[in-house]
């Protein structure tokens, strides 16, 4: 199996310039399951392949009417719950997987797995981007409430003002609503969760547990090939053979090349066919992507790109991404 390499561009510059990771047109998510679904024989798997399928069709169209000059560069990949559910086995899983996929039509070119949006290669990617969140107080901050950085916490608006202490003390306050950031006519207000602390107990150690949004915010950084490690690409694809799996998801790299010479797992835009039911986590994605600052050196690199292919390329991050939203298959899982 061959792979995709990452070429290497560097400039005689006090910093260097971040190294370039290869750029597929599109990158299709082709659905997404609960570890609960997978692990609960195939007719879940079968109905969601099978839902995605013709709208994978049109997204191919659609991109290669978007290229005048040659063949779009189109790639496909799923992303694993192994974060939430690491006590699963990989050589049950994915073999049925792949193989209802592939009766689907679907080619399947990379997995991840969405513990390496936490840690990849030994790199801590939910910290770094975890550094990345905007620093700037929201409107009408009054201190009582942690920065997003300490409180893991983070809204699109000004929240309900503090009503709590001295204020309160002196009697009843009005009650203020909450308001969206550059609402149309009414506000949809968003209070996002990113992580929690979790303290030590029963000998376990403290540590930090991640949210399924903020996770999937790095998974859809890592697809448009915008996350960084001192200038370094990071989570880059390894091929994988598809007739060998471990019983453990640690023993996976985090990214896996699965088909031969696919076109680039990272790319200009991304698209994801996701059951409705992931709407509410799609929306604190973009929460989370719209309050990060990005790397103005990856940027800049990525929209030069765009204009020497031909490309027309959002200069807003969430602008490239695309959401299709189909009926959920019935799975045991509740939120």
């Amino acid at each position: 199996m061959s792979t995709i390499e990452t070429p290497v561009y560097s400039e005689a510059t006090s910093r260097p310039a971040p190294r370039k990771v290869a750029l597929s047109h599109l990158s299709v998510e082709v659905g997404h399951l609960y570890m609960e679904d997978l692990t609960n024989g195939e007719d879940r798997i079968r109905t969601q392949f099978r839902r995605v399928a013709p709208w994978l069709q049109a997204l191919r169209s659609a991109q290669q009417a978007e290229v005048t000059d040659g063949k779009a560069r189109i790639s496909t990949c799923f992303l694993i719950d192994d974060y939430f559910r690491p006590d699963t086995d990989p050589s049950v899983i994915m073999p049925q997987l792949l193989r209802i996929a592939a009766d689907c039509g679907i080619e399947i070119d990379y997995l991840a797995r969405e513990a390496g949006c936490h840690e990849a290669d030994r790199v801590q990617l939910a910290e770094i981007t975890r550094g990345m969140l905007l620093h700037e107080p929201p409107v009408g901050a009054t201190g009582s409430r942690p920065a997003a950085q300490k409180s893991g916490w983070l809204c699109n608006g000004e929240r309900t003002p503090d009503s709590s202490g001295g204020q309160a003390m002196r009697g009843s306050t009005l009650w203020q609503q909450p308001e969206e950031f550059g609402k149309r006519n009414h506000s949809i207000f968003l209070d996002v969760e990113m992580w929690k602390d979790i303290p030590a107990k029963g000998g376990e150690p403290a540590h930090r547990k991640w949210s399924c949004p903020f996770l999937a915010a790095v998974w859809q950084l890592i697809r448009l090939g915008a996350l960084r490690n001192n200038g370094e690409p990071v989570a880059q694809p390894r091929p994988w053979p598809t007739d060998s799996w471990p019983r453990t998801w640690r023993e996976l790299p985090a990214v896996m090349q699965l088909s031969d010479r696919p076109s680039p797992f990272s790319a200009y835009r991304v698209a994801s066919i996701l059951p409705k039911t992931y709407l509410k986590i799609e929306h604190a994605v973009n929460v989370i992507l719209d309050h990060l600052t990005l790397d103005e050196a990856v940027v800049t690199q990525t929209a030069e790109r765009a204009v020497e292919e031909g490309v027309e390329l959002p200069a807003q991050l969430t602008d490239r991404l695309t959401n299709i939203f189909i009926e959920a298959v019935p799975t045991v899982r509740r939120w």
